[in-house]
């Protein structure tokens, strides 16, 4: 019988960045928002204990933090096993490199600028900085109650680049046969 860790250990850096990688999971997955996606974030990066890190996902279904005792093999292949067929992936893949900006460095100005404004080194005006930032990433990459236009503009791209590669795989097929 395997004993459950108390909810008071302490988490390690490698466990908050594997708490900041399934939040990512989940935004993808349309779970969260990306303003939710701030706020959990930065309670992730304040989190000392397991306790304070289980509250951040306890709305949430799997992929959760892996803990420095649990062997990530394990957690990926369990992680693996519950995920059905038919579901899209959960991981950002398909995202492009001004989403990715975007998706690591909100956290960090939402965080920023709470701390600046709360020490009195720059006055509150300095909270547009994030708030400008989540408003033009909601304009470009969706927002509100449905996330269903960026899967169906991740679908059509990867529906185009399948056929552009069936595309090139016929003319490659093509060109052997009249080579021959």
């Amino acid at each position: 019988m395997t004993e459950v860790p108390s909810p008071q250990l302490r988490i390690s850096d490698q466990t908050r960045e594997s708490a900041l990688t399934a939040l990512g999971e989940h935004m993808t997955a349309g779970r969260i928002d990306i303003d939710e996606y701030g706020e959990r974030s930065a309670r992730i990066t304040a989190a000392k204990t397991r306790g304070e890190l289980g509250e951040i996902f306890g709305d949430l279904p799997s992929p959760h933090p892996s803990y420095d005792d649990t062997p990530q093999a394990a957690v990926a292949a369990t992680a693996a096993e519950k995920q059905p067929a038919q579901q899209r992936p959960a991981t950002p893949d398909g995202w492009t490199g001004p989403q990715r900006f975007i998706a690591a460095i909100l956290p960090v100005l939402w965080i920023a600028a709470i701390a600046l404004i709360a020490t009195g080194v720059v006055s509150g005006v300095f909270i547009l900085v994030p708030i400008g930032a989540s408003v033009f990433a909601r304009g470009m990459w969706g927002h509100g109650g449905g996330h269903h236009d960026h899967y169906d503009r991740r679908d059509r791209h990867l529906r185009d680049r399948e056929r552009r590669r069936e595309l090139r795989d016929s003319y490659r097929d093509r060109r052997r046969e009249l080579g021959r």
